[in-house]
Formats: structure tokens, C-alpha cells, sequence
């Protein structure tokens, strides 16, 4: 009979159990100390900027106090927060705050998956060049990716700095984005190029988030300057493309009713174009252009109803150059002699360079068989002679030339004649 003996614990076995309770009390100590640290979310936030940076070659900041949130869908929010190239004097974006909510499938991907949430942005301003200057940097992409944000974007009191130009209080809101699926927003702001200014507020749509796309927007707009603004109603589309430092619809069809305004001055008015519209060097142009215009309201409004073709071209200077019909020649315009008073169409050269306001010398030419007449005028001191009722002199202020081969005065015919006015006040 063998007899049943205890076999004692050997030594390693007891070894296995110290170091697993040294293992569990340092996870332990490890654990607080993260507690600790995420704890503090300045300390998390300047962690997540700092990988994010490192991603995209850019230093990121934020100096003020920031926040997050982990249970249900993560949440950043940072507060003066400061992007720039390293070593860049300018940053390329700057904001006051900054709220990130995105889920965690995003986070999980590492990147692979690009959908968020929600992104708000307060007082952000973007530094166009220094933004340009970051991009050309970049390695080449042979693909742009579009995020998917469920739940929108909105961009309040923001600001876009060019060159020679800006946007100031930008809003913007956008209900949702998705690679494959039109898009809708509402942008308000303030387009400067002193001494021009244009406050726009406007519903866009887009067939898809991409740098090239159908657009159409309608809403509001104002072309304002010293004494004088023009606001209109306008709805405005076509195939929209963006460039690296230009903007272009090819064709863009523009429909506005808008009026002119100074002082107690008052003139409606219906404009139509049609044409390549460009926006480049702080220049908005459309050449060639069709053009409608149509005087609205009472029939003393000096403004012409015409169809016409040729250039315009809109930024600190206005650049008219049309060629087209008048329809009639307006009531409250000097009469004109004989055949040019005819009731039929008037064919018409018009040639303007200068302030958007059209005060410098305006070239206007006007023709009916073999009868031409070449007037220059300055369109504020032609519509104050109009508002005075001739009483202050009896002729335009004007420079013309006339001819024609025959011209009946009182009852007498001239012919071969040659007619010249002249305004010592125009250059």
C-alpha cells in the first residue's frame, strides 16, 4: 500500500503571485494617473492638437479653456485656438472657439473614416494666402476626400482675408454634408474692396460638395458705396468651378430687380445677363455678355430699357462696354432731333471706364440710317438736370456731335449737316 504524501508550494508559484499584485497595483497607480491627466482637459485638448498637427504639418494651438466629452458621441471643444505653418509668421486660421463632435467608429478608423458630427466655429478667420501657401506644400493627392458631417456645420462673425480683398461677419449654416448628395446653406456676410463694398445674404445649393458643381443661389445683395447704394433681389446659376485664386460659373445666368439709390433718388429697375462670369484678381467680369435691362415703376424713370451685348467688368473700377438696341428713348431724356426721335429700336455703342458709381465720362453713340450722334456726359450732372426741369439751362450738360444728311428745323431742311456741343466742364 502506498501511502498518500502533501506536496509543499514551491517557491515559484508564490513569485507568479507577487508579481501579478505588483502587475495589478501598478495598472492600479497607472490608472489614477490617467484619471488624473484626462481629468484636466486642457492637458487631453493640447495632446489631440498636437497629433493632429503633426498629421498635417501644422502647429496647432489653443490658449484658452477647453473642454470634452466621452460618453456618447465624443465631443472637443477648444477656445482661442491659433493654426499656422511651423515657423510661419501669419496663421492660416485662427478661432475663439471651436466644437468637434464626432463618433467613435471615426475615432476608431484612424483616420480611414471621415465622418463627423458636428463642427461649429466662432469668430474663425482664414488667411487665404497663408492657407494657399500650406496646400501647395502638400504632397500631391490623386483624390479629394469630402467628410460626411450628420448633423452640419455653422460659422459665426467669421472672417476671409485675401490680398486686396476680404469677407467680413461671415454666418453660415449647413444643415448636414454627404459626399454623394446635393448640398444646401445659408450664407450671410460682407464682401470689401474699398472702397466698394457688397453686404449679400443668400440660399445656395450645390448638386454635390465639389470643386466643380451645379450652383444655384437667390437672396439679397447690395453693391454700396460713398452716396450711393444698388440693393437687389437676384437669383443667380450655373457650372460652378473653383480654382486655386479664381472663382467661375460657365454660363451663368443672373436675373435681378434692384433700384438705384441716392439720397431721395429712387430708380427700379430688371436686369438680366447671361455669359462666362469670372471672379479673379478682385475683379468680378462677364465678357462676352448678353444683357437685359428694363426700367420698372413710373414712366419718367430715367433709366433706359434696352437689349445689348458685349463686356463688363465690376472691382474698383466698372468697365461697360455694350453694344445693343434701346428700346425707346426714355421720357425724362433730353428729345432728340429728327430721324434719331424715331419710335423704332435705337442702335447704341455705350463705353464707360471708371468709379462703380458712374460719375466720370460715360461714351454713348447713337445712329439711325446714316444719322450719328456722339454725346459724352457725366450720368449725376444729367440726372440733376433732369430733376431741375431744364429750368437752370436750357441745354444738357453734355459734349456732342451730329450728323446727318439732312435735318429739318421750323419748317426748313438742312442738309449735310454737322452739329457740336460742347460742356467745358467735362475733361
Amino acid at each position: 500500500m502506498v501511502a498518500d504524501t502533501a506536496t509543499p508550494a514551491g517557491p515559484a508559484p508564490r513569485r507568479r503571485a507577487r508579481r501579478l499584485l505588483k502587475t495589478l497595483a501598478l495598472l492600479g497607480v497607472l490608472a489614477v494617473l490617467a484619471l488624473a491627466w484626462v481629468s484636466r482637459p486642457n492637458r487631453a485638448a493640447a495632446l489631440i492638437l498636437d497629433r493632429a498637427g503633426a498629421a498635417l504639418g501644422l502647429e496647432i494651438s489653443a490658449a484658452g479653456a477647453s473642454e470634452y466629452r466621452l460618453r456618447g458621441t465624443p465631443m472637443l471643444l477648444v477656445r482661442d485656438v491659433v493654426v499656422r505653418e511651423p515657423g510661419a509668421a501669419t496663421p492660416l486660421l485662427s478661432a475663439r472657439r471651436i466644437q468637434l463632435s464626432l463618433p467613435w467608429s471615426t475615432i476608431r478608423s484612424a483616420g480611414d473614416a471621415l465622418t463627423v458630427e458636428r463642427v461649429e466655429l466662432d469668430a474663425p478667420l482664414l488667411n487665404l494666402p497663408a492657407l494657399q501657401h500650406w496646400l501647395a506644400s502638400r504632397p500631391p493627392s490623386t483624390q479629394t476626400r469630402i467628410p460626411t458631417l450628420t448633423d452640419g456645420l455653422r460659422i459665426v462673425d467669421g472672417r476671409l482675408i485675401n490680398h486686396d480683398w476680404r469677407i467680413e461677419a461671415i454666418h453660415a449654416d449647413l444643415p448636414a454634408l454627404y459626399p454623394d448628395r446635393p448640398v444646401r446653406a445659408r450664407l450671410r456676410g460682407r464682401y470689401l474692396d474699398a472702397p466698394l463694398a457688397i453686404p449679400f445674404d443668400l440660399a445656395v445649393a450645390l448638386s454635390r460638395p465639389a470643386p466643380a458643381a451645379g450652383l444655384g443661389a437667390n437672396g439679397r445683395i447690395a453693391i454700396e458705396q460713398s452716396g450711393w447704394r444698388l440693393p437687389a433681389t437676384v437669383a443667380l446659376s450655373g457650372p460652378l468651378r473653383i480654382g486655386d485664386d479664381e472663382l467661375t460659373i460657365v454660363p451663368a445666368r443672373l436675373g435681378a430687380a434692384a433700384s438705384y439709390e441716392s439720397g431721395d433718388t429712387r430708380l427700379p429697375f430688371a436686369l438680366g445677363l447671361h455669359g462666362p462670369l469670372k471672379f479673379d484678381e478682385a475683379v468680378w467680369s462677364l465678357e462676352p455678355v448678353a444683357l437685359a435691362l428694363r426700367a420698372r415703376g413710373a414712366a419718367d424713370n430715367p433709366i433706359p430699357s434696352l437689349d445689348a451685348q458685349g463686356a463688363l467688368a465690376l472691382g474698383r473700377r466698372l468697365v461697360l462696354q455694350l453694344d445693343g438696341r434701346l428700346a425707346s428713348w426714355p421720357q425724362a431724356w433730353p428729345a432728340l432731333p429728327a430721324p434719331l426721335d424715331a419710335t423704332a429700336p435705337l442702335p447704341f455703342e455705350l463705353r464707360y471706364v471708371g468709379r462703380p458709381d458712374l460719375s466720370e465720362t460715360v461714351g454713348l453713340r447713337l445712329s439711325q440710317d446714316q444719322t450719328q450722334a456722339d454725346s459724352e456726359f457725366r450720368l449725376p450732372a444729367m440726372l440733376a438736370w433732369i430733376d431741375t426741369g431744364n429750368r437752370g439751362a436750357p441745354l444738357p450738360p453734355l459734349r456732342a456731335r451730329l450728323r446727318t444728311p439732312k435735318l429739318e428745323i421750323s419748317g426748313a431742311t438742312l442738309e449735310g449737316v454737322e452739329v457740336e456741343l460742347g460742356d467745358e466742364d467735362l475733361p
